[in-house]
């Protein structure tokens, strides 16, 4: 393959490569190695978030140099360049985890920013921790270029005493040990084995959701995201995606051609069906914005409450991402939605095949165990739910995946919290009662700010046996790893005097993710009178920097909690200047 493909005219790449002016920019392409021919070749940024913070990452840097082989071979020429991350596993359970969410948007900004100053033609981004994939995606929507998203992997699963482990088992392993169940001894070996390896967290968690989100959307090549990240194998699939993005150039197939209201439907409808993190929830309007669509938290769970839950993942199931990959992966979920008419098959692909061609070629079939024949699903109904009501007009999800249907129903008291450091601390000390609402605020994406995620006090409620007899409300965020009745993303939050804001401690709050309904047993006028004597937002220690700039920014949750006006407010099309 050699350049002739591409008219390099019409490539942002001309404007440091191309004529007598642009004498100063080649000086510093030779100065690196880079030949007269690659100079004159489509450029394409291969974006990773490599880090050393997490095994969620560390793989990232020799996979891009499978990519940069791939490009080559397409006819391109490849330049790395890495952007931040913040791990949830590490940021879980202190101030950190604020710089979370957060971390998804400059992901998005720092790429878009790379790219548009060195005017690279097209992007092969590779990501391998929670917010790291759907800001990945966002910048490859924003931007509007060629674009191949590839997944990191995920981790492989410790073994202790016969079981497969993950980290989710450390967390709830924290609560098993304060409530006495194990000794310091068990604890130490157990955090000792549970991350055997390289990778992202191995069940259902954010990560692996929004892995297998990248595939049912388009961007990513089929089956790329399933094999674990020690696998070498997986430097296959980073070659195969450094060549389909050299095709995307040549057939002018850009991000927003594959990134449609019908492929974020598809992608929505395998969240539901793998039991995925209500994250998604966030994320997949967050993408949506970036391409001027609107998509927002109800049109996702609109699609959660129609499709069948049949891939048994953890945390509401019994396998990890290793196991779906070898049972098929995605490709194979995918399939079985086909069989219900849930899949738009027209939908454009990375590879430049639409979904349908692409499912035609797979030729196994749901095993049974891991992805279940969607004639036969675990639920009739997906594993997350959306919910509204009084206490959440604008709305909150629900993660109810290895639910049974009586556990999906919860009256109680409400305990209220005005942070997250709160309610650990009651928790830990077991100061609350079976049958109440726990109800944490203030810890939304601008009161928070940064919307932290509550996996540290979910997991030790888990852990002290309690998951079933108490339930959980948030204007925050859960981990993917999160089990037990724990509703996030109540919107309006609290810092914006939504009716979180004006829960006391006593009442009666009702949440019933078979209706869809999250309310407090209030009456408007009483909710009014309370709105009428509400002091203002909590005020936080972060009046600079860049939470506080996110927290001006940010908006509300239902609609992506973004930061920018979107594809919509577009003046400009940055391949085209």
């Amino acid at each position: 393959m050699t350049a002739s493909r591409f008219d390099k005219s019409r490539l942002p790449s001309r404007h440091v490569t191309e004529g007598p002016s642009r004498a100063p920019q080649r000086s510093y392409f030779y100065s690196m190695g880079i030949s007269e021919e690659e100079i004159h070749q489509p450029w394409v940024g291969v974006a990773t978030c490599w880090n050393e913070a997490a095994p969620c990452n560390i793989a990232l840097n020799r996979q891009a140099q499978a990519v940069k082989m791939g490009v080559k071979k397409g006819g391109g020429t490849p330049r790395e360049f890495t952007t931040i991350t913040v791990t949830d596993g590490i940021a879980m359970g202190h101030e950190g985890m604020r710089s979370s969410l957060a971390s998804r948007d400059a992901i998005a900004d720092t790429v878009e920013l790379t790219m548009r100053g060195h005017c690279y033609d097209a992007i092969v981004g590779l990501a391998g921790c929670d917010k790291s994939l759907p800001g990945m995606m966002m910048a490859m929507v924003r931007l509007n270029v060629p674009s191949v998203f590839i997944y990191g992997g995920s981790i492989l699963p410790g073994r202790l005493n016969g079981k497969d482990v993950v980290v989710q088992d450390v967390f709830e392993a924290v609560g098993q040990f304060a409530a006495g169940n194990i000794t310091a001894a068990e604890l130490d070996i157990l955090e000792r084995v549970a991350c055997p390896s390289a990778g992202a967290c191995g069940g259902q968690y954010t990560a692996n959701t929004m892995a297998c989100v990248s595939e049912a959307i388009g961007l990513a090549l089929m089956n790329s995201s399933g094999a674990p990240a020690p696998y070498e194998s997986r430097d296959q699939y980073g070659e195969a995606s450094g060549v389909s993005v050299m095709t995307l150039i040549e057939k002018n197939i850009r991000a927003r051609d594959i990134v449609t209201r019908k492929s974020l439907e598809n992608a929505a409808r395998v969240v539901a069906c793998t039991g995925g993190s209500t994250n998604a929830g966030l994320h997949l309007p967050a993408i949506a914005h970036e391409a001027g669509i609107d998509f927002d938290l109800f049109d996702v769970c609109d699609i959660f409450r129609d499709t069948p839950y049949f891939v048994n993942l953890r945390p509401g199931g019994d396998y990890v991402a290793k196991d779906l990959y070898e049972s098929g992966g995605v490709p194979v979920v995918l399939k079985e939605l086909r069989k219900a008419g849930l899949i738009h098959e027209d939908c454009i692909t990375a590879s430049g095949r639409t979904m349908g061609e692409e499912l035609d070629l797979i030729t196994r079939e749901a095993d049974g165990r891991v992805i279940y024949p969607i004639e036969t699903p675990i639920t009739k109904t997906g594993g997350v739910v959306g919910l509204k009501g009084n206490l959440a007009p604008n709305g909150a999800i629900v993660k109810v995946a290895g639910m049974a249907a009586e556990n999906q129903v919860f009256t109680g008291p409400a305990r209220v919290f005005e942070c997250e450091e709160d309610a650990f601390e009651a928790v830990q000390n077991r100061e609350y009662e079976e049958g109440e609402v726990i109800v944490i605020r203030n810890e939304g994406p601008a009161g928070g700010p940064g919307m932290r995620e509550m996996l540290a006090t979910t997991a030790a409620l888990s852990g002290q046996g309690m998951g079933k007899k108490v339930a959980l409300i948030t204007d925050g965020r859960f981990s993917g790893a999160t089990r037990g009745f724990c509703v996030g993303h109540v919107g309006p939050e609290a810092a914006h005097c939504g009716p979180i804001a004006l829960l006391k401690n006593g009442d009666m709050i009702t949440i019933d993710a078979i209706k869809g309904e999250l309310s407090v047993a209030l009456s408007d006028a009483e909710l009014e009178a309370r709105k009428a004597d509400w002091k203002g937002p909590r005020d936080t220690i972060y009046a600079s920097g860049a939470l506080w700039k996110y927290a001006q920014l940010v908006g509300e949750t239902h609609l992506g909690a973004v930061t920018h006006p979107g594809g919509k407010a577009d003046k400009h099309d940055y391949f085209k200047l």
